[in-house]
Formats: structure tokens, C-alpha cells, sequence
């Protein structure tokens, strides 16, 4: 299946996308509203709640605009997609931030075990992400380094 016939063919099966699909689907997270699918041997990852979907992308944009420096992207609004190393960047260090933000004493987990729950927690303590003291989420999305790939020997 080629490029253009996969992301059509994911667009009309995936009506509610996962915002942190890279972030699932690499094991870094996970999400009790996450429901992977496949497609021509390809994983893909939809969000069953509507209300869900909409804080995590609500929380994502927070980072991603808090952390245009550390990432050195773009400022305005039709800035292009972030390539997969910032995007997951984002994604899983934005969560570990919040982590450490709401528990100071125990560090950046290596998993996230519910995205939902911790976004839900945060508002609960918080009110809203804009209340959210950005400075430990900035720092790991900042320090996220992605596992490196294995090299094969040639010979």
C-alpha cells in the first residue's frame, strides 16, 4: 500500500485520532481511551472519548507552545507539522513534565501509565493548563532523547 492510499484509507477509519498515538504506539504511554487498529500492517491508535481527545490536544498545544525554543520551532500559526523526533519529544516529555510537576517528589516516570488520568488530575489541580507552571515540563520535553535505533554491522 503506498503513502497517499495509507493516510487515506487511515483518515476515513480513524475519525477520532489519538493525539499521543507516537507516544502509545512506541510504549512510552498509555491511555485508557486508546484503541489501536491496524491497516496493511500498520498500527494506528483511536481516542473513544470525545471529551479526552480535546484535553490532550488542549495540553499538547500548551507544550508545544511553551516549548518553541527548547525545540527551536517556529512561532506562527502556519508553522508545518513537527517532524517524529519533536513530536515525540513533545508528547512524552510534556507528560513526564506534568508528572513531576504534580509529583515533585517521585521524578519523570519512564511510563506513563494513564494520559487520561494525568490530565484529569492536573485540571482537578489546577483548573485549567494555563495554570500549569511550565518550567519541569519544558526541561524534560528538553532532555527527551529518543531511543536510538540499532546499527547493523556491515561487512
Amino acid at each position: 500500500m503506498d503513502q497517499d492510499a495509507f493516510r487515506e484509507t487511515y483518515r476515513e477509519i480513524n475519525e477520532r485520532p489519538c493525539p499521543f498515538e507516537k507516544a502509545v504506539l512506541t510504549n512510552q504511554c498509555e491511555c485508557r481511551h486508546a484503541e489501536r487498529f491496524c491497516i496493511a500492517e500498520r498500527e494506528g491508535l483511536s481516542c473513544l472519548s470525545d471529551a479526552g481527545q480535546q484535553r490532550c490536544l488542549q495540553w499538547l498545544e500548551r507544550v508545544r507552545e511553551q516549548a518553541r525554543f527548547a525545540l527551536k520551532t517556529a512561532a506562527h500559526p502556519d508553522q508545518p507539522a513537527l517532524g517524529h523526533g519533536k513530536a515525540i519529544a513533545i508528547q512524552v516529555g510534556g507528560l513526564r513534565g506534568l508528572h513531576v510537576t504534580l509529583h515533585p517528589d517521585e521524578g519523570p516516570p519512564m511510563v506513563i501509565s494513564d494520559v487520561d488520568a494525568l490530565l484529569r488530575e492536573t485540571l482537578a489541580r489546577h483548573g485549567d493548563f494555563g495554570q500549569v507552571d511550565m518550567q519541569a515540563v519544558i526541561q524534560q520535553v528538553a532532555a527527551y532523547k529518543s531511543k536510538k535505533r540499532a546499527r547493523r554491522n556491515r561487512r
